[in-house]
């Protein structure tokens, strides 16, 4: 009978995966199938079961063979692999590092801002039992519960796996090498004590989780559910390669998503420096670029005081305490206690935001009653090509996401994500020459800016990626400064409104824009006027 399935971190089936199911009146053996399938001739009931194959880590569960309810194994490739946890700490708070190695490896601790800056080695580990150092991942689908990484085997006090947040607020960094020499970096934000700085920065962890396939499913992978049995060719099983007219949010309902698992994608490579290309696919949009931006606002003299959206949610800081907010590159996932918090405080309490990214507060998520779970309201949901006019028809009758269940984010960043222009990259054009931002530039009403970017997944200009653009739910009061020259209605819309509390909203509509700061002289400029001016008192 089909006993169940065998897989790996990314739900791809193994084949030939050894199994032994052991209880106190049966010993059998197994091996899996070309599809990951488990196939014996063995009596229901619970068992030991231990599972080794050639590559990945082995090891021992306890199960109940069912079946009506075929049962998911799931096996870890021998890799180095790692993440903090939590992924953001306040100065003076620890989280705990959690790396998967299957030999000796070494740690050290850097931070990210205008050059990677070494900050001290963490030690060398290794353990004493053979492949210690290697993690166990749950069963079954753990995008949903995390891989819960240091559970089994860290239980002592001489195991603890800690780190201190440093005072010194900004994007930090691990650095795992092994003996052998691979080598593994991830992030870590730390948040001042107290705030220190006028301007706070957000660093994007629900959109980096919201991209993060490990297990197997994202918010774009399988974002709904894993399909009952695991994927043998993603090209020939995955209805966005075998439907032309396929789409990613076609449920109403999806599975959550945690935060409880290591990020490949936030992976920077130790030779990679700051003015480098972003190379990477996903990197062009993730944290990679977001050090871009914290490093060019440190060589600009410009202070920050950086948390994480998550933070956010959590009220780990008083929005009150400080003059200006950042958004970057890409915030597009956010929970509404996030939107309603801060638009309250812009429209209501005189707060400065700055939006220097695209698709962003697009989608809404929900924290499912802890601090890791989140799930998507995607609904059924896609962006075709459509221009702004169309939007509040029956075509079209929602802007986004987060208008079908809360509203247009256009009513607070002034702008929203439409499918026009994706995909593609182009400088700006100046439309309002008079404004203050442009002071410094020499530019002109019909000069273009921002030629030159950073993101080599998306070249181009400054934008691009993806670009929102003014809409019917737009402030009736907000200025267009600039729009992209991206073909058709591409374009993103650079914009500028403030509140009668004198809140004040600068938007630029784009996800490469802040690959372009360190790039384009005008860019940097333009940038600087709007953080330097919304800083003040």
């Amino acid at each position: 009978m089909l006993v169940g399935y065998v897989s790996n971190e990314r739900y791809v089936a193994l084949c030939d995966v050894a199994l032994e199911f052991a209880n106190d009146s049966i010993t059998l053996q197994a091996r899996s199938s070309a599809t990951g399938a488990i196939h014996a001739d063995i009596p229901p009931g619970t068992y030991q079961v231990a599972l080794q194959h050639p590559g990945y880590g082995s090891k021992r569960v306890t199960m109940t063979v069912n079946p009506d309810q075929p049962y998911h194994f799931r096996l870890l490739t021998d890799c180095l692999l790692g993440y903090m946890w939590p992924k953001a700490a306040a100065a003076g708070e620890t989280s705990e590092f959690r790396v998967h190695a299957v030999e000796e490896y070494r740690l050290e601790l850097w931070r990210y801002g205008a050059e990677k800056q070494f900050i001290r080695r963490i030690g060398t580990f290794d353990e004493h039992g053979p492949r210690a150092t290697m993690q166990i991942t749950p069963d079954g689908d753990y995008t949903q519960t995390g891989v819960q990484w240091n559970d089994q085997g860290y239980n002592r006090v001489a195991q603890g796996q800690h780190l201190k947040a440093p005072d010194h607020s900004g994007l930090y960094y691990l650095h795992a090498r092994t003996k052998s020499g691979d080598f593994f970096s991830f992030p870590w934000v730390v948040s001042p004590a107290k705030p220190k700085s006028a301007v706070a920065v957000l660093a994007s962890d629900l959109n980096w989780n919201a991209y993060n396939s490990f297990g197997g499913r994202s918010n774009y992978i399988m974002p709904d559910e894993f399909p009952a049995v695991p994927i043998v060719n993603s090209r020939q099983e995955l209805e966005r390669y075998t439907r032309a007219d396929h789409f990613n949010y076609g449920s109403e309902t999806y599975q959550p998503l945690s935060l409880d698992r290591p990020e490949p994608y936030n992976h920077i490579d130790e030779r990679e420096q700051l003015a480098d290309p972003v190379e990477s696919r996903q990197g062009c949009h993730l944290a990679p670029t977001e050090w871009r931006f914290l490093g060019w606002m440190e060589q600009q003299g410009l202070d920050y005081d950086l948390y994480s959206e998550s933070q956010f949610h959590f009220d780990r800081f008083n929005l009150d305490d400080y003059r200006t907010l950042i958004i970057t590159t890409h915030p597009e996932y956010w929970t509404r206690h996030m939107y309603t918090t801060l638009k309250t405080w812009v429209y209501e309490r005189g707060g400065r935001l700055i939006y220097l990214g695209g698709n962003g507060l697009n989608c809404e998520v929900e924290f499912q009653g802890d601090d890791h779970r989140v799930v998507h309201h995607n609904g059924v949901w896609h962006h075709p090509p459509i221009l702004v006019e169309h939007f509040g028809t029956p075509e079209m009758p929602y802007e986004s996401r987060m208008h079908a269940r809360l509203e247009s984010e256009a009513n607070l960043l002034g702008v929203v994500f439409t499918f026009d222009g994706a995909m593609g990259a182009a400088p700006y054009r100046v439309v309002d020459e008079t404004h203050w931002c442009f002071a410094g530039t020499g530019l002109k009403n019909g000069d273009t800016f921002g030629h030159e970017s950073q993101n080599r997944r998306v070249p181009g200009g400054a934008s691009g990626h993806e670009t929102d653009k003014v809409s019917p739910s737009s402030p009736k009061n907000l200025k267009i400064l600039a729009q992209g020259t991206n073909p058709g209605a591409g374009g993103a819309h650079m914009i500028h409104y403030e509140t009668p509390t004198h809140g004040e909203v600068f938007s630029v509509g784009s996800i490469t824009w802040p690959a372009s700061l360190l790039m384009d002289e005008q860019v940097s400029t333009i940038t600087a006027n709007v953080i330097r001016r919304f800083a003040q008192a």
